[in-house]
């Protein structure tokens, strides 16, 4: 039976088959995934505005379980317009309810919206929502984020950079998140100008890339040909009354907030809006001494680290393999090794090649070292 192959255990089972009787195999229906357009990262062109992609960001800290708000974020391909809504859980219909509050609040009306795989997305209920409102539906390739290339560098660059990495869960929490997006919305939408890739050429193995004169996304609305007039009216009229002073003020006094739910600060409450703008502006003039003052600012990276975290496999070995080196300096550490295998207790896999290459090399530059300032022969014995 276990040479035989799958061909002739098939003609052998012929007799059974028949004699049991014939069976068409059922054929799973598509499901709604399948009936969705996939769109890539080079099928946009240059779409008018209306076209945007959205994606969710957790604020999950670092544990996934249990329930932590939701940053829903849309960003538009053409201008750059980002919007973000706080989200309570993970939920199908708080997506679609926050996109049909969405829908009121942006200056053009929207045309298509792309968006990853998950469930919270591929549902009957974000399909109704773009059938009613004649919207193009259309999803990524899974397992490739750079096809919502758009909407993940907004999630780095405002949610993040806003919001930060810590866990943040319950109503409290996101109600500040709500109030956060409300005055940084304005703010990047209005004042803050940004890089659009205009011509991107391949030379070799080189890509160059041209950029357009950094705008605002407002300024881009008002550039277009697709908006109407009333539009760039209306939004003139609110660039004329906004102050990004105060919306600054207001982002940092959410942030001072929201680190404080972070951290789990017992009776942290949310200050309510002050118009007084001294105090902020005074903070101005010596911020800069201070470095990154966010107070949502993740913290740098942890310190490399100096211990093993697994059992030397060469401890024994290494003071034989140190006289090889005394002896034969030029020796490659892979000769090494295949010289340490054919040994009788050299039962070492593949895989540990690049560590005995670590240690000749740690090796080596402590030779040298000795060479120059006389280091004891000591010293590259032990050395790991």
């Amino acid at each position: 039976m276990l040479t035989a192959s799958a061909s002739t255990i098939d003609r052998l089972l012929n007799p059974a088959r028949h004699s049991a009787g014939h069976r068409h195999r059922r054929h799973p229906k598509p499901g709604l995934r399948r009936t969705i357009p996939v769109r890539t990262f080079a099928d946009w062109g240059d779409p008018v505005p209306g076209f945007v992609e959205a994606d969710l960001v957790a604020h999950c800290g670092e544990s996934m379980s249990g329930s932590f708000a939701h940053t829903l974020v849309l960003t538009d391909i053409a201008t750059g317009w980002t919007e973000c809504l706080a989200l309570l859980v993970r939920d199908a219909g708080l997506v679609v309810d926050a996109l049909e509050h969405v829908y009121s609040l942006l200056p053009f009306r929207v045309r298509g919206i792309d968006t990853d795989n998950g469930g919270e997305f591929i549902n009957d209920a974000l399909s109704t929502f773009c059938s009613h409102h004649a919207i193009e539906f259309t999803r990524s390739r899974p397992y490739h984020k750079n096809d919502q290339a758009w909407v993940e560098q907004k999630n780095g660059s405002v949610v993040r950079r806003l919001v930060g990495y810590g866990r943040l869960e319950g109503i409290a929490a996101t109600e500040a998140l709500g109030r956060l997006y409300s005055a940084s919305r304005l703010f990047i939408n209005f004042f803050q100008p940004s890089f659009k890739l205009v011509e991107k050429q391949r030379v070799g193995a080189h890509v160059r890339k041209r950029y357009s004169t950094p705008e605002t996304p407002c300024a881009r609305l008002l550039a277009s040909d697709s908006i109407d007039g009333p539009m760039k009216d209306r939004l003139r009229a609110v660039l004329g009354t906004l102050d990004p002073l105060r919306l600054l003020d207001e982002i940092r006094t959410v942030q001072h907030h929201l680190a404080g739910l972070a951290s789990g600060e017992p009776g942290h409450v949310l200050p309510h809006r002050d118009a007084d703008l001294d105090a902020f502006l005074k903070s101005l003039a010596h911020a800069w001494r201070d470095g990154e003052i966010r107070p949502t600012h993740r913290t740098g990276p942890r310190p490399p680290r100096h211990w093993r975290t697994r059992t030397d496999p060469f401890e024994a070995v290494w003071p034989r393999v140190v006289a090889w080196l005394e002896v034969e300096p030029d020796r490659t550490a892979k000769e090494l090794f295949e010289r340490l295998r054919k040994e009788p207790t050299g039962d070492f896999p593949d895989g540990q090649l690049r560590t005995l290459q670590r240690r000749i090399k740690e090796w080596r530059r402590l030779a040298a070292r000795r060479l120059l300032f006389a280091t004891s022969s000591s010293e590259l014995t032990t050395a790991v």
